[in-house]
């Protein structure tokens, strides 16, 4: 493997918190008098910001009532949130299946991992201490951390810096088209895992090496 570097997503390309992720949304919207979402509309969502999740299944653009539903989320699963309605967000995300094993093997080859997302950073950490896997990463960078959401690669730079990597040592894999364009945007070599909601074909307008099904058939591409 060529790769110094091997850079992810999370939110269904390493983790799932669907179940946290919707209760936050059907809280969210109870509390502002809206019809609560199913989880399938909920799970369109997922690697959008709030307030971008919000508006795609509201219509509503006006950014107070985005601001709200971004409090009242924070606050009841998010970053905010106490006790059980943590726990939920923490304990109750998976790793995907093949995660671990990919990225101990990437540890193993001597490969730097890091994680860009949209979710805050110390979720993240605190989902993987809690799994008992933190030390397979070398840095976290969350959208909490950053100023510019993805696909603005500010991110996945920032990452590139702190482990002294070029873009051109390093493969981004994510989801989503959003991963895709940060990925492009940023210089790096691109691999989408179809563990989301994003088709194969929507990545056809995108620069990718490889398109994978899930991260055991990422882990056989990388000859891990």
């Amino acid at each position: 493997m060529d790769y110094q570097g091997v850079f992810f997503d999370f939110d269904y390309t390493l983790g799932d918190s669907t179940a946290a992720i919707a209760q936050g949304y059907r809280l969210g919207f109870r509390a502002l008098g809206l019809d609560e979402p199913t989880v399938e509309q909920v799970r369109a969502t997922v690697g959008m910001q709030l307030k971008d999740g919000y508006t795609l299944l509201t219509g509503d653009s006006d950014p107070a009532r985005q601001a709200e539903f971004h409090r009242l989320f924070a606050n009841s699963v998010g970053v905010n949130a106490q006790g059980e309605d943590r726990k939920l967000m923490i304990e109750g995300t998976r790793l995907l299946p093949g995660a671990a094993e990919l990225l101990a093997a990437l540890k193993g080859a001597r490969v730097a991992t890091a994680i860009v997302s949209t979710k805050p950073g110390d979720t993240i950490r605190q989902i993987f201490e809690h799994q008992g896997r933190l030390d397979l990463l070398n840095l976290v960078i969350g959208g909490d951390e950053v100023a510019a959401a993805k696909p603005d690669p500010e991110g996945l730079r920032l990452a590139l810096k702190r482990l002294g990597l070029r873009a051109e040592q390093v493969l981004f894999c994510g989801d989503t088209v959003i991963d895709a364009a940060t990925a492009q945007a940023g210089g790096c070599d691109f691999c989408a895992v179809l563990n989301g909601t994003t088709p194969r074909e929507a990545f056809a307008d995108y620069p990718h090496v490889y398109i994978a099904e899930e991260l055991s058939q990422l882990q056989r591409f990388l000859k891990l």
